[in-house]
């Protein structure tokens, strides 16, 4: 997602699960197409995929590197065995080359610009603009589906109090905001949003909702949700998910995941939270123990009830977190431990922010590379 002022999408999830109580469909519900655009429903996973976010990067060490971008696209086709990558992010010019590589290697690309704290015209044109390079992949005859964005009302200043995405989701938290005029201006956006997407691009269209969100989605064509849950049984997930079906779309889990220690599962959403940022450097609050095995278990349950359900897409959240460096040896400064990362970033010179870095598998990369090879299509 975007990086704001050097603060990724990872230590700003606030999509915490309010539940909700759904219109239950019936259980293995007939194939259906949509004529117009060409989406059907069937068993299991249509794509299976991952987020790859794209930004400037926080630090020097971070920085956008085309080679490094090239190898990331090659090990999520070759060794995740996804077959769709989420290109997100700020910067058109970094997303975009981004989604032509994808295509070059025959990935499904779901497209989505993330702009924060900028003018309401500045995130439209730069919506446009994303839309108009998507199109011109379509008819070159790439495989992409375009999201006009990310939960607006985190995004977007106006819809919630607040400068900052930071300052807004201070507010929501602490309950400073009036729901029924946030409600009128997301919607009010999300319509615009959704119009100026439709002019551009003529393939698929969505948006990335928060799953407490209330939208409009007879404005697109798939249902996107990012999803972080937790149940502790498989139907109580398949109960809160048939909600979004009742709209007789396809749905698109466009985030799930969680951290790197135990007890990040039952976090809703908020396991990034554990970081105390301001210091220096930076550090794990409280005494919390490092489990890979606990977000492989979490990420490969979500995507069984997924692919049960049917669903269109999930992609998981997310390949890479640069700026959240694992340190073993040091667990009070592993930062890795609050990232939702499917891999692990190793410094070469650990502390020091121009170090370059490499990224090694985490276990939940390893588990979803089996799930993905099982159920990739040859």
């Amino acid at each position: 997602m975007v990086n704001t002022q050097g603060i990724t999408r990872g230590r700003f999830l606030a999509a915490a699960a309010l539940g909700t109580t759904g219109v239950l469909l019936p259980a293995g519900w007939a194939a259906a197409t949509d004529g117009r655009r060409g989406l059907g429903f069937r068993r299991g996973l249509a794509h299976r995929g991952v987020v790859y976010t794209v930004g400037e990067g926080g630090v020097p060490g971070t920085a956008r590197s085309p080679h490094r971008m090239h190898a990331d696209l090659r090990a999520i086709r070759d060794e995740l065995h996804a077959d769709t990558v989420d290109v997100t992010g700020d910067g058109v010019d970094r997303r975009t080359a981004t989604a032509a590589q994808a295509a070059e290697l025959g990935l499904h690309i779901w497209l989505q610009p993330t702009l924060a704290d900028l003018p309401e015209r500045d995130i439209l044109e730069h919506l446009a603009e994303t839309g108009r390079f998507a199109e011109r992949l379509r008819r070159q005859g790439a495989s992409v589906d375009f999201s006009v964005g990310c939960e607006f009302w985190l995004f977007v200043p106006g819809i919630v109090p607040g400068a900052t995405v930071l300052d807004r989701v201070q507010n929501l938290l602490d309950g400073t905001f009036h729901p029924a005029r946030m409600q009128r201006k997301l919607d009010a956006f999300t319509k615009k949003a959704a119009a100026l997407g439709r002019s551009v691009f003529h393939g698929n269209l969505s948006y990335a909702a928060a799953q407490d969100d209330k939208v409009d989605w007879n404005l697109f064509d798939i249902v996107g949700i990012d999803y972080y849950s937790h149940f502790p049984q498989p139907a109580d997930y398949v109960r809160e998910l048939r909600h979004y079906q009742r709209w007789g779309k396809p749905v698109t889990i466009t985030e799930f995941g969680t951290c790197a220690y135990k007890g990040a599962e039952k976090t809703a959403g908020m396991g990034w939270n554990v970081v105390d940022y301001d210091k220096d450097p930076e550090e794990i609050k409280g005494h919390l123990i490092r489990s890979e095995h606990t977000q492989a278990a979490y990420v490969v349950g979500l995507l069984e009830v997924f692919e049960s359900m049917g669903l269109y897409g999930a992609m998981a959240f997310e390949f890479v977190t640069p700026d959240a460096p694992h340190r073993a040896d040091d667990p009070r400064h592993d930062l890795d431990m609050a990232s939702y990362a499917i891999t692990k970033t190793i410094e070469d010179r650990p502390y020091d922010p121009r170090s370059t870095w490499h990224r090694e598998p985490k276990e939940a990369f390893r588990a979803l590379a089996r799930h993905y090879r099982r159920g990739r299509v040859s």
